[in-house]
């Protein structure tokens, strides 16, 4: 039996010296307790008598390989083979283990989809759309045009309270993954939305509001801070009256954000920091949407583009 615990060790790990947001952790403890449940099934053992040292290359392959059985995404695989790879080398570090036998496994690549997108004339026509007449129509409007206007995350957006805004600056801070902050500009059409819901957002305070709920810049219909799930729907529901694309939620107007941006000449380093993302890489598949509307806008305005396509 084993003297230590290495994923409890692990996953405060993550969460203090790695700052991993909680749902790298939750990702990253489920993804570990599978594959260790799986060792324990192999061997026909009792999970408190599993041995860590016992764990080979051939066992993570054989974990791996019956995963394929549920065709994953690759996205998916990735993320589970990178759990494990982290776990043991942490584990093998701290002496938990004698070797380390995911030194050697290999990530599989990740599938590259491009990231699907919102046309600018239909976001106006979106923004149009939406009924200001009552309080919550005032607040949905500033919703949409501060999502589209900073490429905000849906977390991000939940968690704001009022004097993260600054109207007068028109810029509002944020907490992104791993609790860093970030400052955002926005623009007109957003400061005028902000302006006008935060004129009638005390109609919405309710005696379910409480001290939390009222620093909360967005207030629900019952006066509580909006959750993700109200906030899907809306953006469902007003993406529907003006776009066919296929998904319609809150990450495509970020996605949609970020790509008008690069269409408009924006730097791709200005974008990585607007975004929020840590690494480069994360911020570079913007730039194979772009690349592709520049290649329809070649084939519809070129006098000789009417030829058949290379690939």
């Amino acid at each position: 039996m084993s003297d230590f615990l290495p994923l409890e060790r692990f996953t405060r790990y993550l969460e203090i010296e790695r700052n991993a947001s909680s749902k790298t952790v939750e990702a990253y403890q489920r993804d570990i307790q599978q594959f260790l449940r799986f060792c324990c099934a192999e061997w026909e053992i009792e999970p408190e008598r599993l041995d860590y040292n016992r764990i080979d290359r051939l066992m993570i392959r054989l974990w791996l390989g019956s995963l394929m059985s549920t065709r994953p995404a690759k996205s998916t695989l990735a993320r589970k083979t990178a759990s494990i790879r982290s776990f043991l080398k942490f584990a093998f570090k701290r002496g938990l283990i004698r070797h380390n036998p995911a030194h050697l496994l290999m990530n599989p690549k990740k599938e590259h989809r491009l990231p699907k997108t919102v046309r600018p004339e239909e976001l106006g026509l979106m923004m149009e759309s939406i009924d200001t007449e009552k309080p919550s129509g005032k607040r949905d409007l500033a919703i949409m045009e501060l999502l589209y206007s900073t490429g905000m995350r849906l977390s991000e957006l939940v968690g704001l309270n009022a004097a993260d805004v600054d109207l007068n600056r028109k810029r509002v801070k944020v907490f992104g993954k791993g609790a860093r902050e970030r400052i955002i500009p926005f623009g007109n059409p957003a400061a005028n939305a902000l302006g006008g819901y935060l004129a009638e957002r005390p109609l919405l305070v309710s005696k379910k509001t409480d001290r939390n709920d009222h620093q909360a810049l967005f207030l629900s219909d019952s006066g509580k801070r909006v959750y993700p799930r109200l906030i899907q729907r809306k953006v469902s529901l007003y993406l529907s009256r003006v776009s066919e694309v296929s998904q319609k939620s809150p990450h495509v107007l970020r996605h949609s954000f970020a790509t008008h941006l690069l269409d408009r000449g924006a730097g791709i380093r200005v974008i990585k920091e607007l975004l929020g993302h840590a690494d480069l890489a994360a911020t570079q598949i913007y730039t194979g949407t772009s690349v592709e509307h520049l290649r329809k806008v070649y084939k519809t305005a070129h006098p000789r583009a009417d030829t058949p396509d290379d690939d």
